[in-house]
């Protein structure tokens, strides 16, 4: 199982990305799919989740109506649309995926910069 995030950079306050997911390995249709990010010095923190088969979607309250997460099975990927950028979005993003079921992530991708210049 392998997924493979992207799409990280450098971005002034106000600005755009996106982030994506490459999923690899298993069907993920009974997954949830998840974007977390880890700021320097401080712990991991949930951003959104979206579930493969359905298409729900959850956010973290300080992305909302800021951040889209969306899925593209064809494609085997997930995204995570970030606009209106902030400085306190500035984290390493990591996409994650967990059973349905479970609580915990059990696959993690190798994490992304996502830098944003005030």
């Amino acid at each position: 199982v392998q997924l493979q995030a992207s799409g990280g950079g450098l971005v002034q306050a106000g600005g755009s990305l996106r982030l994506s997911c490459l999923t690899s390995g298993r069907a993920f249709s009974a997954y949830v799919m998840g974007w977390l990010r880890q700021a320097p010095g401080k712990e991991r923190e949930f951003v959104a989740s979206i579930t493969w088969s359905s298409g729900d979607a959850s956010y973290a309250d300080s992305v909302k109506g800021r951040f889209t997460i969306s899925r593209d099975s064809a494609k085997n990927t997930v995204y995570l649309q970030m606009n209106s950028l902030n400085p306190e979005d500035t984290a390493v993003y990591y996409c994650a995926a967990r059973r349905a079921w479970e609580r915990n992530y059990n696959y993690w991708g190798q994490g992304t910069q996502v830098t944003v210049s005030s």
